[in-house]
């Protein structure tokens, strides 16, 4: 599925019936805190032409920077915007959606429900789509930032058990995403084995981030379940290669 066969339904429905028909999904994800003002069309230009949605969001942007991007990307393309905050001030109308993420794989309490509370005020005044996404942190082969920002450990990636049970958990407490991520910068994406075990396991869409720094990494994700790929660093750095 390319850009062009986006249509104008709900970006949830777009994740689900892409996971259903075996359509992944590319996401790139853009860090506002790395992105000066005035530069997001240098990133639009060189965006990989299989691109369907653009993640926006960072450990630590701020309000401002997470608005000038997305209001930039906005002008500058019709690629859907998704929200991917690290905390409850990167939210605004702007966008098309918003992962609201609860790090499921941790256990503070600012980052499973804290957060989400802050942000309710503003969210009460958009009209955004909010999708509830279950979260977990997968250990990369490095700190990330999540880690740092959180105070929580990523979870082991040989623990495939635990790794299950935390995405169930997720699925059994309503949740509509599963979001298994390697971690900004990862050395090593997820194994393949991990993400065809949760997509045994649930019934709702994966996304899969972290690490990812090719094609040929994206298509072992699709083929293990993954709804919609997430590259990040790999893009930002220009060293992700089709």
């Amino acid at each position: 599925m390319n850009a062009a066969a986006i249509d104008q339904t709900s970006i949830y429905t777009q994740i689900t019936e892409a996971g259903k028909n075996g359509e992944g999904l590319l996401s790139i994800l853009i860090d506002p805190e790395n992105v000066a003002p005035g530069q997001v069309i240098t990133y639009v230009k060189r965006l990989p032409s299989r691109t369907t949605h653009l993640l926006v969001g960072g450990s630590t942007a701020s309000r401002l920077q997470t608005r000038q991007v997305v209001e930039e990307l906005k002008e500058y393309t019709e690629i859907p915007v998704i929200l991917f905050p690290g905390s409850y001030e990167q939210v605004t109308p702007m966008a098309d959606a918003l992962l609201f993420l609860s790090l499921l794989s941790g256990r503070n309490p600012e980052y499973l429900i804290g957060q989400q509370v802050k942000a309710v005020p503003e969210l009460k005044k958009m009209s955004i789509e909010i999708i509830p996404t279950a979260y977990l942190l997968i250990d990369g082969g490095k700190m990330s930032s999540v880690e740092r920002e959180s105070g929580t450990r990523a979870m082991c990636t040989t623990n495939v058990e635990s790794i299950v049970n935390t995405a169930l958990a997720g699925q059994f407490l309503g949740k509509k995403l599963i979001y298994l991520e390697a971690g900004s910068g990862a050395l090593n994406p997820l194994p393949k084995a991990v993400v065809q075990a949760v997509s045994e396991a649930v019934n709702i869409p994966i996304i899969v981030g972290g690490g990812i720094k090719n094609s040929t990494e994206i298509e072992a994700f699709y083929s293990a379940g993954a709804a919609m790929v997430v590259v990040g660093t790999a893009f930002e750095k220009n060293r992700f290669t089709n």
